[in-house]
């Protein structure tokens, strides 16, 4: 009985999820030219740690986006990894928080030169809605050097890989200390 009215709620309410994004191709050409430039700046893939530090989880279902089938970010030679010693960029969403500041410092430090970090999100960015209090040190700059911001609560898929793009071709990451 309860099988039949959860089928009927179903069959009335419909498709609510949004449809798939159109095929764009100017994404192509910007994948393209993300993965010649991968192979340009490191000969081989380029591995992305992510640090949450406080988001509302908002840029990470981004990042699962853009990690799907659609977007095929591992096609382009951009892999996560799980540690930051095996990381040559480390994207940061959320405020950092000052339960995260620590950590955050600490994955950092553990990465290899040369080393690039992203602040992905308005929190990341600016410390967004949260700012700077006894619970939050703010924006990711405000704890550690940021080569490329990517403004949006949240970027888009395609923000993000654009993001990667100029973190990649940065000319110089920053350097130690």
């Amino acid at each position: 009985m309860a099988a039949t009215l959860i089928l009927r709620k179903i069959f009335k309410t419909g498709f609510v999820s949004e449809p798939a994004p159109h095929a764009d191709a100017a994404l192509r050409t910007r994948e393209q030219a993300l993965h010649a430039e991968i192979l340009k700046v490191f000969g081989q893939a380029v591995a992305i740690r992510h640090v949450d530090a406080g988001s509302c989880n908002g840029c990470e279902l981004e990042i699962h986006a853009v990690n799907g089938p659609h977007y095929n970010i591992d096609g382009m030679g951009v892999k996560f990894a799980a540690s930051p010693r095996h990381a040559d960029v480390l994207l940061v969403t959320g405020p950092v928080s000052r339960n995260m500041e620590a950590s955050l410092k600490r994955a950092y430090d553990a990465m290899p030169e040369p080393r690039w970090v992203v602040a992905m999100g308005e929190c990341a960015c600016s410390g967004g809605m949260f700012g700077e209090s006894y619970a939050s040190c703010g924006k990711v700059a405000n704890v550690i050097p940021v080569d490329v911001e990517i403004p949006g609560c949240p970027p888009t898929p395609v923000a993000l890989l654009q993001g990667i793009l100029a973190a990649v071709s940065a000319g110089r990451p920053h350097a130690a200390g």
